[in-house]
């Protein structure tokens, strides 16, 4: 597992119960976080395989099922893109859940948020409340 990947476990397996944003074709730090015994949540706009221990939802955070994001304490997202920065902190907020997030590089965040340094890679926090 890299330093990035182990550091984004460590900052998240704190919550009780996750959702990932957009699993896409990097499975990594949701089964990290699977082997620590917390349940996480992936969704995508298109079917994904996820690790064992990772329950898959087809859904698209700009026309979200709220139930999908109903009982999340965070939802996190890797590389971000910006259209989905306010979707997700959208997201985030009706659920009372804690956003993070990476984004693509050089871009930044277009929310409100509190940096964390990670090995090769920012974490973008925006806290409930």
């Amino acid at each position: 597992m890299s330093a990035r990947i182990e550091a984004l476990a460590d900052r998240l397996s704190g919550y009780d119960r996750l959702v990932e944003i957009g699993i896409g074709r990097r499975p990594d730090l949701a089964a990290a976080l699977a082997e620590r015994d917390r349940p996480v949540v992936a969704t995508d706009v298109y079917v994904r395989p996820v690790p064992e221990g990772v329950r898959f939802v087809r859904d698209d955070v700009t026309d979200p099922d709220p139930a999908v994001y109903a009982d999340a304490d965070a939802i996190y997202a890797l590389n971000l893109p910006p259209e989905l920065h306010r979707p997700a902190l959208a997201v985030a907020r009706e659920a009372d859940a804690d956003l993070a997030f990476t984004t693509l590089g050089g871009d930044p965040p277009l929310i409100p948020v509190d940096r964390e340094s990670l090995p090769d890679d920012t974490l973008f926090w925006s806290r409930r409340g």
